[in-house]
């Protein structure tokens, strides 16, 4: 493993999308506990995407303007979901201290988080191009290399996500405290999940 490959894991995971967006609204809304289960299921999220990289599905999905395409805008529309949700304080950033809400239980939140994430073909074209360049050519163990990238991957994509949810649990009691606070909060995050989706919508392979 090189510290290229570790700096350059750090800056893509580090770099706020849909899976940051989400374990923020988590932490910020739920406390820690919630911001790590929800960075849990982001990194669960990326498997797939891991896995059609390395057995060379990525290149299929690359190849198939269709494929890619109906993946793409079940994403967009994803999206589009939890920002409704989210201005209609249902989603991500739902605070279950207030009267008539409830928690969304672990495997709702996981759920949540691993759809955002799946439901993004970029991410598999991306590891189909990323993983191979910190793979030697023609190295015969090619493919538990790439696991092996894999997994590192997958781990700092776990530490650096809880990492920003605890951050963001540090301050959700000055947050939920403030109803004005909490209304234009989930305003800003209704409204990123919106403009994701709209990038995403104008994305080509």
């Amino acid at each position: 493993m090189s510290i290229e490959f570790l700096l350059t894991t750090l800056v893509i995971v580090a770099t706020p999308g849909t899976g940051v967006l989400f374990t923020l609204a988590a932490g910020l809304s739920r406390g820690v506990r919630a911001a790590v289960i929800a960075a849990f299921g982001c990194t669960l999220g990326t498997v797939p995407h891991l896995i059609a990289a390395i057995t060379g599905l990525a290149a299929l999905l690359n190849a198939g303007a269709v494929a890619f395409q109906t993946l793409k805008y079940l994403g967009v529309a994803y999206l589009v979901y939890m920002a409704w949700s989210t201005f209609r304080d249902k989603g991500a950033l739902a605070v279950p201290e207030r009267t008539g809400h409830t928690a969304p239980s672990v495997r709702k939140v996981i759920t949540s988080a691993v759809l955002l994430n799946l439901l993004n073909p970029k991410l598999t074209i991306f590891f189909f191009a990323f993983l191979p360049q910190f793979v030697p050519s023609g190295a015969p163990n090619a493919v538990a290399r790439m696991l092996e990238l894999s997994g590192i991957f997958m781990l700092a994509t776990f530490a650096v996500f809880a990492v920003y949810g605890a951050c963001a649990a540090a301050v959700r009691d000055q947050v939920v405290s403030r109803p004005a606070v909490v209304t234009w909060t989930r305003r800003v995050f209704g409204a990123s999940f919106l403009a994701l989706a709209g990038r995403l919508a104008v994305q080509n392979q």
